[in-house]
């Protein structure tokens, strides 16, 4: 009995991974009448870049303990490789329909910002002039959230990073930043918030009121916002270490994945109904997980009528085949650069997720 539950987990979690492209459309109109002689489609994204670390070692940091550093050889050319492979996922993003890379993409487990440089200027980004937005977390192995954009898209206008003050044990728990950033989208004020909440390790009774925790900053932010502007278009992307049905989303954020349900100022998040349907990011422990997300308030929902505005379209994982492990004992997981203290040639433990955004021009 055991093992046959075993095997329904494993084939679970495959499928999960495997249909995860399909997706999810909201609105009134279907792809084909997006046409682009009339609308503008801007693809923001999220994605978790799995240890993206450099080859010096940091003193005052545990950056040793990445998996780069812990490998004996070949350092620079797993992280040239690596920036590579990154590189090429992220251009990639959103192509189908905006035609284009993402607008906005915010990224985590990033070491510094010298790392982004590097990336931004790799042979499949160097001439998409992406600008950088990050700040230096005190997260006890330097690991970081940054934002990056495309310059001819969005014009930011302010930008700060709020340290999240958690404990544990009555310990403090040094855990990464969330960004805050504000800026012009074509045109229109948006507000971005760039998460990567802390991890389950040690178990759940132990890492979720940590959990709890990020997410109550990330409401204080949200209202505070709501509180400086009318009707802000407010956007959480981020690797949140929870699913959408758990209670950081549910109960604190008081999210939900439908849309007739959300009220004004309220928060929809569209990954909710894909991981109702058995979507996922990750696999995690041979469980289904969808932690990395986008969210957003109220007034970016489409109505079926006003699009001279940026209005939610789709979101979506993105997972080609390239971004699936095509053999071995984590075929049908995400492709992941590392695994057992060796360079396996791939992209990330974690799929990026996106969403369209829809105007007229």
């Amino acid at each position: 009995m055991q093992q046959t539950i075993k095997f329904f987990i494993i084939i679970s979690v495959f499928l999960g991974l495997i249909i995860s492209s399909c997706g999810t459309t909201v609105g009134q109109k279907s792809t084909s009448e997006y046409s682009p002689a009339e609308y503008r489609i801007r693809t923001i994204a999220f994605y978790n870049l799995e240890n993206l670390f450099d080859t010096i070692d940091e003193p005052d940091l545990w950056d040793e303990r990445s998996p780069i550093m812990e490998m004996k050889g070949n350092r620079s050319e797993v992280y040239w490789n690596k920036m590579d492979n990154i590189a090429k996922v992220i251009a990639d993003i959103g192509k189908k329909e905006a035609k284009a890379s993402p607008a906005i993409i915010g990224v985590c487990e990033i070491e510094n910002r010298q790392v982004l440089e590097d990336l931004i200027n790799t042979k499949y980004l160097k001439d998409l002039d992406y600008g950088i937005i990050h700040y230096n977390s005190q997260d006890k192995r330097g690991i970081d959230v940054a934002l990056l954009y495309q310059k001819r898209y969005f014009k930011p206008t302010e930008s700060k990073s709020y340290n999240v003050k958690l404990y544990g044990d009555g310990n403090r728990v040094y855990t990464r930043d969330q960004l805050l950033v504000s800026g012009v989208l074509d045109g229109e004020m948006i507000h971005l918030i760039v998460n990567h909440w802390p991890s389950r390790r040690g178990g759940e009774a132990k890492s979720r009121p940590l959990r709890m925790g990020a997410a109550r900053y990330n409401k204080r932010m949200i209202d505070s916002l709501q509180k400086m502007y009318e009707n802000p278009k407010i956007f959480g992307l981020g690797d949140f270490n929870d699913d959408p049905i758990n209670a950081s989303f549910k109960e604190v954020l008081n999210a939900t994945g439908v849309k007739k349900e959300v009220k004004e100022g309220g928060i929809y998040n569209p990954m909710e109904d894909l991981f109702r349907r058995g979507f996922s990011t990750l696999g995690y422990r041979d469980n289904i997980n969808l932690f990395d997300q986008i969210y957003m308030t109220s007034p970016t929902l489409a109505n079926g009528k006003d699009y001279k505005n940026w209005q939610f379209y789709k979101a979506n994982i993105f997972n080609p085949n390239y971004l699936t492990n095509p053999k071995g004992r984590y075929k049908g997981y995400p492709f992941r650069s590392f695994s057992n203290g060796m360079y396996t040639g791939g992209y990330s433990d974690h799929y990026p997720v996106y969403i369209y955004l829809v105007r007229e021009k």
